[in-house]
């Protein structure tokens, strides 16, 4: 994988040169490759996943991609949805992202190829859009709770340790951000705000905030066997 950087105008990108370049196809690296428009006009948007920023599947020629906005939640969301405090390029969000994925799918990490990240300075505030390559066949944990089997569960737990001997605090783990695939597979997305980090408290935080998100589901149940896996 070769990260490289470009600008045109206000908007900053961070690349997979590989990524792009290899994509038959593909639009030529550039702003348009982060509006959801343009996928709309060119008639490749193929669906698009839940939850707030509407993640947008793409057929990039030869393969999927997965464009995701960032979007801000909470009180946040009342100042502005979409834009953040410019601190620096490599400080926005989307390219720590980016740059954080490119590090652990470099290290055989179950997480998705990253392809590309976008920012668009607006003065004293940034947007900023993620692409990154669909996993095939996979489907959030939280849709596989009704009939899920105590193997699967052990392996979730056992991916989860993975990437806690990485280093990586991952501050929103759920049952949403862990996938599993048509091989039965697990992975883990949605590296917005995470770090690496030498081992410490924060690794039983990351397994409480999953058991929380369990609880929303009414499948605290499944729990222990996620943690044997994990020991």
């Amino acid at each position: 994988m070769h990260l490289a950087t470009c600008r045109t105008g206000k908007v900053f990108i961070l690349y997979d040169a590989d990524s792009v370049c290899d994509a038959e196809s593909a639009p030529q690296i550039g702003p348009a490759l982060f509006e959801p428009d343009h996928w709309h006009r060119a008639g490749r948007v193929i669906g698009a996943a839940p939850g707030r920023g509407s993640s947008l599947f793409l057929d990039a020629g030869g393969e999927q991609w997965v464009l995701r906005p960032y979007r801000r939640g909470g009180l946040a969301a009342r100042i502005s949805t979409t834009r953040y405090l410019w601190t620096g390029l490599e400080r926005t969000r989307a390219f720590r992202e980016l740059r954080l994925t490119a590090h652990l799918h470099a290290q055989g990490l179950p997480v998705p190829r990253p392809v590309a990240a976008g920012v668009t300075r607006l003065g004293p505030t940034y947007s900023a859009a993620l692409i990154t390559v669909r996993i095939t066949g996979a489907r959030a944990l939280a849709e596989h709770l009704d009939d899920i089997e105590p193997a699967l569960l052990e392996r979730v737990g056992a991916t989860v340790r993975q990437f806690h001997e990485a280093g990586l605090d991952h501050v929103d783990l759920n049952a949403r951000n862990l996938l599993v695939d048509a091989d039965g597979a697990v992975w883990l997305i949605d590296l917005d705000r995470c770090r690496l980090r030498a081992p410490g408290p924060w690794r039983e935080a990351n397994l409480d905030r999953l058991d929380r998100s369990l609880a929303k589901f009414g499948a605290t149940e499944h729990m222990a066997a996620i943690r044997r896996g994990y020991a």
